[in-house]
């Protein structure tokens, strides 16, 4: 079975239930950004009770979370030249950008949007193309499908309920 099948397979989930702090991981799927966000210390994703979300949550030294902002991502360079995300040197620049890259705050809404016929809990970001669609594996994991505007890949995630850090 193929991610798409997978996916497509689970439950939906409200988005009441995803409030809370996830850690995530990719899953390899051929998608150019598999393990890109990976190697740059990315840690996941936290959704507040006011329906809003930090969407890029990522390592910033002495155990602190920093949560990005994606509108100061160029989306179509980061897609072209993805292989560069790759390597220890976008690694090690990415981590000195960091602290410039901070949003301000939640960058992103959490709704119930429908996918291919289901209506799920989704992140829609506010200032890029992108949305996140999830489907509910178990009570602590769901599985994620980020769908970019003009792009038919989609890249395939999950996210397991973590304590707050």
């Amino acid at each position: 079975m193929d991610k798409m099948e997978r996916f497509q397979r689970l439950p939906p989930v409200e988005p009441g239930e995803m409030i809370g702090l996830w850690t995530g991981r990719g899953i390899s799927s051929g998608h150019p950004l598999d393990g890109v966000l990976e190697n740059l210390g990315w840690f996941g994703k936290r959704f507040s009770a006011q329906m809003r979300a930090d969407a890029l949550l990522f390592h910033g030294g002495d155990k602190r979370l920093v949560a990005i902002d994606p509108a100061r991502i160029p989306l179509r360079p980061a897609l072209r030249f993805h292989k560069l995300g790759k390597t220890r040197a976008a690694a090690n620049l990415f981590s000195y950008l960091l602290r410039r890259l901070r949003a301000k705050g939640p960058v992103a809404s959490l709704k119930a949007v429908p996918f291919h016929g289901v209506l799920s809990a989704a992140m829609v970001y506010d200032t890029q193309p992108i949305v996140d669609y999830f489907r509910k594996v178990d009570d602590n994991r769901v599985m994620g499908a980020m769908v970019i505007e003009g792009d038919d890949r989609v890249y395939f995630f999950e996210l397991e309920r973590v304590e707050e850090v």
